[in-house]
């Protein structure tokens, strides 16, 4: 369990701010509508590194705010600006979907701040408002304009959920979860935001990217399509690419694998540098 966090004030929007352990300094961000406990889930517990994570704006215990849109860009901006009160001046970049996406964007907007990359399971390459994310605009939109009870029936008797319930039930027990925060109505205009957004990163800029790169994908999982992991993981030099068991057929030796992926991944690259 996470040590409790520190405040970060950023524009009026209060972020809370997780910085454990004392070792090699890694930023791990998590998903949209993630927290940190989510990020622990999927990061080795090790005393060899110190990992950072921020709850991005309207998610976790962090607040929303006044300042719009929510972005891609938005997040990836409070990450670095906790990372300089922090004091980490050089990190590897990671996170889970849309935290692989602000891993992304920091890795090819601060190259020289990024010393390495852990994808897990990202949901977008390089476009924009990817088709796997529109079911959070779906999802969105129904909670704009509909007394809550409603709209998650509404969404559980869509053609979207059958899909889903008969692909990949663990997403659809995401999107209907959505229904059930408390701060539903803020999060989905972050929902809404990010899903038409994407990471500003192009395919030129990844090819340039030139640090050691892990990508983990898997199967059974419509928002986080397999055939994106791989692609990422061509697209970016010398990636390597980890398949692991999917969370929709088995969640423990789901993040069993992923913690395993990535501890190794580390010890390979990172485990005999000083800290920078």
């Amino acid at each position: 369990m996470d040590a409790a966090p520190t405040v970060m004030l950023r524009d009026d929007a209060a972020l809370c701010v997780f910085d454990t352990g004392q070792g090699f300094p890694v930023i791990f961000q998590h998903g949209l509508g993630g927290d940190a406990a989510q990020v622990a889930q999927n990061f080795p517990d090790s005393p060899s590194y110190r990992r950072l994570t921020v709850e991005c704006r309207a998610q976790g215990g962090s607040g929303s705010g006044s300042r719009r849109p929510f972005s891609i860009a938005m997040f990836a901006d409070d990450v670095l600006a906790a990372a300089d009160a922090a004091g980490l001046d050089r990190f590897v970049a990671g996170g889970v979907s849309m935290g692989a996406a602000i891993a992304l964007r920091l890795a090819s907007r601060h190259a020289d701040r990024v010393l390495g990359l852990v994808l897990v399971r990202p949901a977008w390459r390089f476009d924009a408002a990817p088709q796997n994310m529109q079911p959070f605009s779906e999802v969105a939109k129904l909670i704009r304009d509909r007394p809550l009870e409603d709209a998650r029936n509404a969404f559980a008797t869509s053609v979207t959920a059958a899909r889903f319930r008969g692909e990949a039930p663990d997403n659809l027990a995401s999107l209907l979860g959505f229904f059930e925060r408390e701060n539903a109505a803020v999060f989905a205009e972050v929902m809404q935001a990010i899903a038409n957004d994407g990471p500003g990163v192009t395919l030129a800029a990844a090819g340039n990217l030139a640090v050691p790169t892990l990508v983990v994908g898997s199967g059974v999982d419509l928002i986080h399509p397999l055939a994106t992991a791989r692609f990422l993981a061509d697209a970016i030099p010398n990636a390597a690419f980890a398949e692991v068991t999917p969370k929709a057929n088995d969640k423990d030796r789901h993040f069993a694998e992923v913690r395993a992926a990535i501890a190794g991944f580390l010890e390979d690259r990172f485990n005999n540098q000083d800290q920078p």
